[in-house]
Order: C-alpha cells, then structure tokens, then sequence
C-alpha cells in the first residue's frame, strides 16, 4: 500500500514539473523597396517605378508612385496605384506643370503600413523641348563577352542630342549612369559594342539619347551571353561525282557550328591545291547538316581541286581537299558516207560511227542536236525517186512528210520537249514549187506560199521565238537571202544579185545570220547581224559563210573561200580569217561549236579523189572517215 502511494505522489510531481509549450511569435514588417530612375520626362509626364524586394512578411496589398514639389512625398497624396506584390512595377506621372522640380518616391504597403523607397528629383521640361526620341537596336553577334546592338534617335526633342549609345545591365531597366557606350551626337542611327559581359548571363539593354532635358531610354530587349568563345565550324568535303567534262557534283557535311550561326556554305574549286572560296565557289545556303553544289563552267580534261567550306562569324572553315579529272567532252557529227553504191546517213561519236539508213537508199544526216542524253538527227532518205524528211532519236527514225515529189529536213533545234526542224515540202503540182517550212512535234508550218521555190536551212529557238533563214527563188539564176521570225519573212538581199542564208544563231537580242552574196563577179561570204550585212571576204575569189556560232562575245564563223585552185576550209573569229587547210586540195568547212575555250570545225577535204569527213580542234584535223570513199560532215554538237 505505501509502494503505491509512493508512485502516485511521483507521477504528480513529475508531472507538474514540464516545461509549458506555447506557439512561435511571427514577426512581421513594412515591405523592403527601391525607386527606379524617371524617365520620358516632357512637360506634362514622366515614368518611374520600383522594385520590391521583400513583402516584409505580409502580402503587399497595394504598390506605385507618389510625387510632390515638397521632399518626402506620401501615397496620400499624388499617386499611382501599379497592382500587388513584390518585383518590378513601372508606373506612369501625369497632371505635372512645366518646368517644375517633383520629388517622386515608390511606395508598398502591406498590413503593418506604408513603406517608401529612395527619394528622385526630375524637373519637368518646358513646352517647347521634350526628351528624344530613342529605339534600341536588337542584339547581334553574341560572343561569351561581346555583343553589339544600336539605337535609331529619331526625334530630338527640340534640343541637341550631346550624347547617345546604350546601356545595359544583368537587371531590368539599365540607365546610362551604369555600364554604357558613348556613341556620337545627332539623330541618326548608331552601332554600339558591348563588351565585359560575363559567359552565360542574361543581359537587359537599352539604347539613350540626352539632350538638354534628360536623357531618354529605347525599348528594352535581352539576350545571353555564350558559354563559350565560338569557334570555327567543323566540316567534310563529300566526293565529286557527276563528272563531265564541264561540270560535277559535290558538297559537304558541316557536323558543328563551333557555337556560332553558319551564314555561308558551299564549295570551292581551282586547279591548284586547297582552293578559297574568293575564287570559283558556290553558295549553299546556311546552317549545319549535309548539302550538295553544283560545280560548272570547268575545262575539259582538266585536274581540279575541291573543298567544302562554311563561315561563321569567326571565320570560314574548310573541309578535305579532294581532286578529280574533268572528262573530254562528247563530239556528234552528223554526216554521210558512201557505201560504194549509195550514201548512207551517218553519226559520228567521238570518232566512231553509226549509220542511220541500211544503205539500200541514198540518205543524208544534215544536222545534229543533243539534249540531256537524247541525240537528234534531221536529214533525208530516198524513197524511191524522191526524199522524205526525217528525224531520229537515238536512232530511231520518224518521217516528217510522205511527199512523193522530195522533202528534206535541214536543220534541228530542240527547246525543252519540243522537236523543232526546218527544210522544205516538195510539190506535185506543175503550178507549185518547193515550200520552206518548220516543223514543230512533226505539224508543219509553211514559211512560203509555193509560188516561188524556196527552203529553211537553218532553224534556231530562243524562248517562244523561232528562227529560221534560207533562200527563196524569185527566178531561175536569182535566190534572195531570207530571215522568218515565226513565220514573219525578212529578206537580207535586195534580189538585185543573188543570195543565200546558211546558219542561224540568236544570242539575247541580237540575230547572226551566215550566208553568201553574188558581187557580179564572185560569191561573197558575209554576215548579218540583226539583218546589217558584214563582209568577210573582199570578193576577189567566191567564198561562203556556212556555220555561225556565239561564245560570249566572240563570233565564230566557218566557211570556204577559193583560192584560184581549190577552196580552201576557213573559221573567222569576230571577222579575222584562219586557214584550215593548205588549198592543196579542196576542203569545205561546213559547221562549228565553241565549247569552253575549245573551238571544234567539222567539214571535208579531198584527199586526190575521195572526200574525207574531218574535224578541226582549235585548228588541228582529225579524219572521221578513211577516204576510200566520199564522205561529209555537216553539223557538229559538242557536249
């Protein structure tokens, strides 16, 4: 029994001796806040604002401006209400009098009371003057401690602006008392360097303006500063492939930008290792990953040097050097040869032949044309008695006319998809003579009503415009020389001698057209431009232009002319005459092709007493056919 009494008096004891628990006492203030700088201050208004830092333990209930032409300005006074809360506000003055010294302080209150930040003074502007007029520029070339930005002062103010450039800080609203660029007077627009920025920062710029009245602020704009210094990209050259004999395919891949923009990508080319890309280069866009370019305008058989390159603002980057070969480019000739019996219509590439007609009937290819990898021929085959006109496509053989009293096609031209050619219709009819005409797609169009014998030799499309010139009889011994631009004839003789039109070639807007004129005595060879007849020969012996072709701004022209013995095969430059044969035996230059800087003849020569086809390289022969018997070339495309 006294053992228990003796627990129950120590529980009550123990217990009394607790110490008592009570809830924590908060502690709370008038909120923590500064005043921001006035700015676009004029005669009437004026911004300001403020930050608040801390709510002092009780939510800011009410925060803005108050402002007075006494110090110590209260919210009970003049004063803007900006919202709740902590942070940044900016608030707007209004109702001020001219030229007048206010005294503006932010304001917070919360549920202890009113606290207020740092006292300002501004004085309002007169009538007359107003702060400028400023706009930032946004920020460029962005290193880690560099960038550069601007501003446009477009306005004033009515006072002269003795200071401008920008400001900027790590905080909203930088002024130009902290870190700024001095950068001119005057309106106008200004560029400013930002420098002493830290890598990986958030920056906050404005442009300012001063005048006699303040100092003004643009729009405020932000960006961040690089993690590290940019450096130049990194880059592969992809292998050339698509080669020909002018042009190839390459590119690059661009795997990093080296932290800044790719603005310029591409290739460059030389004949000499590591090219630059101030020299021969494409463009190809921007930015990184892989792109391709075309490379153009190379020399045939020509070793070449290329490199991928990508510039960024530290500089251009280059990938591997790779070389490669242009190949020789592939020469058509369009011709005949006889096979002892009869002629057969030829193509020659490269030297090696293929015949168009079996030879049973007598047939001529008068002209070539290649497009992509299409090869057309226009000519003529015998069916009987007379000739049909006909087109081949790699080979493959169309008849453009079925007359029974002879046709021929001349001369073939291809624009895209189209197929034209032009030649002549023969006629039945004892009242109707020989018809020129153009064939498009196979439809024909006759240049000449048939009263007069007449045919197209030449036919040349630029556009939605078609050439074509030739020759109409207008008696037995007299052709005049004639030009049809769809369809619309001009003559280039006058019919007083008699004339012919051989070639056509349309370069922008001017017309060559090579052909011949009858002096009275002898053939003269000349040529038109533009329907202004030049002579290339002075008329002493007969002579004839039968090709014309234009490089730039260079004419090239070939031809015969005699030599009291034989003719001799000739190619005029911008009129200046070049033998290119010995008048030795006759020869006759019937056709050219520039290509690149090689300029290629295509023609025969006697050798005592067959004709060989030949072609003339920038003058040097090579013989197409072996002479046992006749042959000739007529037209040559080079591609």
């Amino acid at each position: 029994m006294k053992t228990l009494l003796f627990f129950i008096l120590l529980s009550v004891i123990s217990f009394s001796c607790q110490k008592e628990i009570s809830a924590p006492i908060i502690v709370t203030a008038v909120p923590t806040l500064t005043t921001t700088a006035v700015t676009s201050i004029t005669a009437t208004t004026a911004a300001s604002g403020g930050n608040i830092s801390n709510d002092g333990g009780a939510t800011v209930t009410a925060r803005g401006v108050c402002w007075s032409t006494s110090p110590n300005p209260v919210a009970t006074g003049n004063h803007t209400t900006n919202g709740t809360g902590t942070g940044i506000f900016t608030s707007a003055i209004t109702g001020l009098t001219t030229t007048t010294t206010y005294y503006v302080r932010a304001y917070a209150i919360n549920s202890v009371g009113t606290a207020y930040g740092n006292e300002i003074s501004f004085t309002t502007t007169t009538t007359t003057t107003a702060l400028p007029t400023v706009t930032t520029t946004a920020a460029t070339a962005i290193t880690t401690t560099t960038a550069a930005s601007g501003g446009n002062v477009t306005a004033d103010g009515g006072a002269t602006v003795t200071a401008r450039g920008v400001c900027w800080s790590t905080t909203p609203g930088p002024i130009a008392t902290g870190n700024h660029t001095t950068d001119g007077t005057g309106l106008g627009i200004f560029t400013s360097a930002i420098t002493g920025l830290s890598p990986v920062t958030i920056y906050y710029v404005r442009a300012y303006a001063t005048n006699s009245v303040g100092t003004a602020y643009g729009n405020e704009i932000s960006f961040t500063s690089l993690a590290t210094a940019p450096v130049l990209p990194t880059i592969t050259t992809t292998a050339v492939t698509a080669i020909t004999s002018a042009t190839a395919t390459s590119g690059g891949n661009i795997s990093a930008d080296g932290g800044a923009t790719v603005t310029a990508r591409g290739v460059c080319w030389s004949t000499a290792t590591n090219p630059v890309v101030t020299g021969s280069h494409t463009t190809d866009g921007t930015g990184i990953g892989i792109f391709t370019s075309a490379i153009t305008g190379l020399t045939t058989t020509t070793t070449y040097h290329v490199r991928a390159y990508a510039t960024n603002s530290v500089g251009t980057a280059y990938g591997n050097d790779i070389s490669f070969t242009t190949s020789a480019p592939d020469v058509y000739v369009a011709g005949s040869e006889s096979n002892g019996t009869k002629y057969v219509a030829k193509i020659w590439k490269n030297g090696v032949a293929t015949s168009l007609t079996n030879g049973s009937n007598d047939a001529s290819a008068n002209s070539v044309f290649v497009s992509g990898t299409d090869v057309y021929v226009a000519g003529y085959e015998i069916n009987g008695l007379y000739s049909a006109p006909k087109i081949w496509k790699n080979g493959v053989v169309t008849t453009l006319a079925n007359s029974s009293c002879g046709s021929d096609a001349n001369s073939v031209f291809i624009e895209g998809t189209d197929i034209y050619a032009s030649g002549h219709n023969g006629s039945c009819t004892p009242t109707q003579n020989v018809v020129a005409v153009v064939w498009k797609n196979g439809v024909s169009t006759s240049l000449t009503n048939g009263v007069n014998l007449a045919e197209a030799v030449s036919i040349f499309v630029s556009g939605t415009d078609v050439y074509a010139v030739g020759r109409e009889e207008i008696s037995s011994t007299l052709n005049v020389a004639k030009f049809w631009k769809n369809g619309v004839a001009t003559s280039l003789t006058n019919g007083v001698n008699t004339g012919e039109a051989y070639s056509v070639f349309v370069s922008g807007t001017d017309v060559y057209v090579a052909g011949d004129e009858y002096n009275g005595t002898n053939y003269v060879a000349k040529i038109w431009k533009n329907s202004v007849p030049t002579s290339l020969t002075n008329g002493a012996n007969d002579a004839s232009a039968n090709s014309v072709y234009i490089s730039g701004t260079d004419m090239y022209v070939a031809g015969d002319e005699y030599n009291g013995t034989n003719y001799v095969a000739k190619i005029w430059k911008n009129g200046v005459p070049t033998s290119l044969t010995n008048g030795t035996n006759d020869a006759y230059a019937e056709s050219v092709f520039v290509f690149g800087t090689d300029v290629y003849v295509v023609g025969e020569e006697k050798n005592g007493s067959n004709y060989v086809a030949k072609i003339w390289k920038n003058g040097v022969p090579t013989s197409l056919t072996n002479g046992t018997n006749n042959a000739g070339g007529y037209s040559i495309f080079v591609k």
